[in-house]
């Protein structure tokens, strides 16, 4: 009776473990979708300056948490996928340091705004730390709207580009038809002329026949 009843316990016990950790899948994916997408630490769960160490134990912890294969919850592909994009981004040399670029701005912009200093005491609570995440937003947005900005007229010169070689390319091709084209005639043309020069030097009249000569009256 004794054993049944432990056996039961245990049972219970691990149904509760495992909706405990489907919950724990279920917030992570809730949280990592809702973070903001174009900031990687964020989306990571990271301080900003953080070590490469850490950028790849946090994603190795999170992607075994939320792995499509070992996950019910139906979002969990897309909050994968953007788990795994961040840690890209991060990994990245260049981008990270646009970002942390990006996150000072926004800091310097916020104390700028309120005349405060890099010692004052107001950028020591929690209320600034809340008012930097949201002005790192802002810039990061500024910043992808003028790459966009920059890559559409990327995208507009090297369409300019094309159509002008393509149109000196035909123009070259045209040439060149024309040329093969003259060629092509030339014999034709050649036999044209003959038979124009002969058929108007039978028309003229015979300039070496003798003149008729008059006799002479009375």
């Amino acid at each position: 009776m004794a054993s049944d009843l432990d056996k039961e316990d245990k049972a219970a016990l691990d149904a509760l473990e495992t909706e405990a950790k489907e919950f724990d899948k279920d917030a992570e994916i809730d949280r990592i979708l809702n973070a903001f997408r174009l900031d990687a630490y964020a989306v990571l769960d990271l301080q900003p300056g953080v070590p490469e160490s850490d950028i790849k134990i946090t994603y190795r912890k999170k992607s075994l948490l939320i792995h499509p294969d070992k996950c019910k919850n139906v979002l969990a592909p897309e909050a994968f996928d953007r788990l795994k994009k961040a840690q890209t981004e991060l990994m990245d040399e260049k981008h990270r340091e646009r970002l942390d670029e990006a996150i000072a701005d926004a800091r310097m912009l916020l104390i700028r705004d309120n005349k405060w200093t890099v010692h004052s005491e107001e950028l020591k609570t929690d209320d600034f730390a809340k008012k930097w995440r949201e002005k790192t937003k802002v810039v990061l947005m500024d910043n992808e709207q003028r790459r966009r900005r920059q890559l559409k007229a990327q995208m507009q010169e090297q369409g300019r580009e094309q159509r002008k070689e393509e149109q000196e390319m035909e123009e070259r091709k045209r040439k060149r038809q024309h040329n093969e084209d003259w060629e092509a005639t030339r014999d034709e043309r050649i036999s044209s002329w003959r038979q124009f020069h002969k058929g108007k030097t039978g028309d003229e009249p015979d300039k070496k026949k003798k003149k008729k000569k008059l006799k002479p009256i009375g």
